[in-house]
């Protein structure tokens, strides 16, 4: 899976994209109660991901993951669809469009939804793209349950579009009700790729990394301990 420079075209790398991360407190370590009631060592918040520079990285990651995936399928990459869900998938989606032909020469064409349908002008509320009998790949940030991905998977359908893969920032790789996460569930339910740029065993090579800025061997316990308890 998927050296933060000082550039325009800025590498993406999982070390780089979690130094980044917590540099701007977009990932923090600590205690953090979660919906589930789960005492989490960590909280990940794509909202912050509020400059240039943070953006520009994670759009690489996810152009870099979607270039590799067509490449591997061997399908044809001018007819690649991407979507992100409102709101915070707006930004990243069309930073991604950006990414993809800068870096890749890849043309993709790009949407969002709107959370209230328009009901002037052209009315609906899917905007950008016709994504009517398209496949189309999904940006989100982190799937938990589960629930949003599904509403955007029917608001596609309602379009007459289909899924044809999710790409998320990361993955916390978490049991769900069941044995498995969110995310095993929803790639066997739609049989399809779901891929993820950084994942919790990055985070926890990260912190065991000797050139890491932020090794901390405490956090790093506490990060393995909740991955053997509710990991998958």
């Amino acid at each position: 899976m998927p050296n933060t420079q000082h550039a325009s075209n800025p590498d993406f790398s999982s070390h780089a994209f979690i130094q980044l991360a917590l540099d701007n407190q977009v990932l923090k370590f600590g205690e953090f109660v979660l919906k589930s009631g789960r005492i989490s060592p960590y909280f990940f918040n794509a909202g912050l991901l509020a400059t240039g520079e943070m953006l520009s990285l994670l759009a690489r990651g996810y152009a870099d993951a979607l270039a590799e995936q067509i490449k591997n399928e061997g399908t044809n990459e001018q007819e690649l669809v991407i979507f992100g869900a409102a709101y915070k998938g707006i930004p990243f989606v069309a930073a991604t469009a950006q990414a993809l032909w800068l870096h890749h020469g890849i043309n993709a064409k790009w949407g969002y939804n709107r959370k209230e349908a328009k009901t002037h002008g052209e009315g609906g509320n899917l905007v950008g793209a016709d994504v009517s009998g398209k496949a189309v790949w999904v940006l989100d940030d982190v799937i938990t349950a589960g629930t949003a991905m599904r509403e955007v998977v029917e608001i596609l359908e309602q379009a007459g579009a289909s899924v044809a893969g999710i790409i998320v920032a990361l993955d916390r790789k978490e049991k769900g009700q069941a044995e498995h996460s969110a995310i095993q569930e929803l790639a066997t339910t739609l049989q399809v790729p779901v891929r993820a740029l950084v994942d919790i065993d990055d985070l926890i090579s990260y912190l065991a990394d000797e050139n890491s800025q932020h090794k901390d061997a405490t956090q790093l316990a506490k990060m393995q301990h909740y991955r053997e308890q509710y990991g998958v």
